[in-house]
């Protein structure tokens, strides 16, 4: 499976996972939704996600959001 990477405008952490490259499947509270990555089949995932249970989120919902922590400033 071809897993597409979002990245919602309404939430700047927000991300999400979906099969659909049109991102049509993506919870609608947090559009506009833009896509800037793509994963090939059989590659891992970013940050170490676990893609078995991204592939049974996508199955089970059409996608699986995750939050990226904000980045610590270094004084």
């Amino acid at each position: 499976m071809r897993i597409y990477i979002f990245k919602s405008d309404a939430n700047k952490e927000l991300r999400a996972f979906s099969d659909d490259p049109s991102g049509t499947k993506l919870p609608g509270q947090f559009r506009p939704w833009h896509a800037f990555g793509v994963i090939a089949a059989g590659k891992s995932p970013p940050h170490r996600l676990p893609r078995d249970q991204i592939e049974k989120a996508i199955g089970d919902r059409g996608f699986q959001l995750w939050r990226m922590k904000p980045k610590l400033e270094t004084a």
